[in-house]
This record gives C-alpha cells, structure tokens and sequence, in this order.
C-alpha cells in the first residue's frame, strides 16, 4: 500500500527565486530603467516588463501541469494592469483592480465554503502538506467530520480576511504611489516602486495572518484527530 503510494508523481514544487526574479525583480527593473525614451520607452518598457509575469505564468503551467485559482486570477491581473496602462486610463482605476483582485479571491474563499471543493483545501488543508488519508481516517474513527466541518469554515474565514486586508493595503498603497499619468515614464516608475513595495507592505502582513490560518486549523485537527503534528504533515517518500 505504501509503495504505491510513493509511486505517485507529485507536481513540481515551485521555485520561489524564479518566481520573484520573474514576477518583481525584472518588470520593476525594466519599467524602471528601461522606460526613458532613449531606451525603450513608456509604453514599449510596459510590455516587456509585463512579458516576465505573462512567460512565467505559462511557463508554470506547463512544468507543473496543475491549474491554480491563484495564478490565473494572477495572470487575468497583470493582463488588465497592461490594458489599462495602454489605454492611459486614470490612476484611479489601477488603485480599484489593485483592491479589486484579492477582494474577489476572498470572495470566491467565502463563497466556496458551501460547494464541494472550498478553496481552503487548495490553500491551507492540501494533501502536499497534510497528510489527508491519515487525517480522514482519525475523523471517521472519532466520529468528528462535524468539527472538522467547522474548523475548515472558521479557518476559511481567516483566509478570506487575509486577502480583504490585501485589497485595503493594495488600494492604499496604489493611491499613495501613483501619481503621473499612465502611459508616462514617470507612471512606469511609479509601478515599478509599487512592485517592489507590495511585497513588504502587503504580501507579509497577508501571508503572517494566513500563516496564523494554517497555525489555527493544524491546532484544531490535533485536538479532533489526536494526532501529532508529525502525523499530520505529509510524510517525505523514503529514499533508498
């Protein structure tokens, strides 16, 4: 039984360098630099920064074969951050996607809460980091499905409140930022700064509370499933 489940291929973890050499360091250095006219210039600059995102969302895709919720509303972000830029819309507008986007996602998190498949067990409960099969069999020998029913609601609302805190502090942060007029060298320059920001202004406050998420319901399922942590996280296979 063991041996095959090891055999099982998991998909190929992502590499969080490329992730952020991709997504933040080149696009802020592009529309940073590369948007003065004697170099490639606003809108040009804005299109090669925006390959970056784009190249790696497909080429993700393809190395791991998994479709994630979170990469594609991702990639739909970045293609309507292009779009607004090219048709120089108010910055208003960017500062309402910004907010918009992880409003949506905590949305879909609540929304999801009632369906088969909450997205809460893509994002927290993921049987790449807990052992789900172990974990389903305590409940039944317990008989605590409804706790853990509620434990997966009460930590859906925590990750749901961890992305509404993103859309506030991604609307405050576009707001504070961007100034010029899309479609300018210095617009570039100013989402250049807000990519680069976003991450210690957003993207770790969100990720603590939702770290705090997966504190909360690894607690709660040593409490229902009385099992150790060790038992609850997904045994590496062994090498021989």
């Amino acid at each position: 039984m063991t041996a095959q489940a090891s055999t099982t291929t998991a998909p190929k973890r992502e590499n969080l360098l490329i992730n952020i050499v991709c997504n933040i360091a080149l696009p802020s250095f592009i529309l940073s630099s590369g948007s003065k006219a004697a170099w490639l210039g606003p809108k040009l600059a804005l299109i090669v920064a925006l390959l970056f995102p784009l190249g790696y969302s497909i080429h993700d895709y393809l190395q791991r074969r998994k479709f994630n919720f979170l990469s594609a509303i991702g990639f739909l972000s970045i293609l309507i951050t292009g779009g607004f830029a090219l048709l120089q819309l108010d910055v208003l507008w960017f500062a309402v996607k910004e907010a918009a986007v992880p409003a949506v996602i905590g949305l879909v998190v609540l929304t999801s809460m009632g369906t088969r498949t909450p997205l809460v067990k893509e994002m927290l409960y993921n049987p790449q980091v807990i052992d789900v099969a172990q974990v389903d069999a305590a409940l039944a020998e317990r008989n605590t499905r409804a706790e853990f029913e509620q434990l997966l609601r009460g930590s859906s609302f925590l990750l749901a409140g961890s992305f509404f805190l993103s859309a506030v502090l991604n609307y405050g942060l576009a707001r504070y930022l961007l100034k010029s007029p899309a479609g300018s060298e210095a617009f570039n320059a100013e989402l250049a700064r807000m990519n680069v920001l976003s991450w210690p202004v957003i993207a770790l406050p969100s990720a603590a509370m939702s770290m705090y998420a997966l504190w909360r319901l690894l607690g709660g399922l040593k409490r229902i499933t009385g099992l150790e942590l060790e038992q609850l996280m997904h045994a590496k296979p062994e090498t021989k």
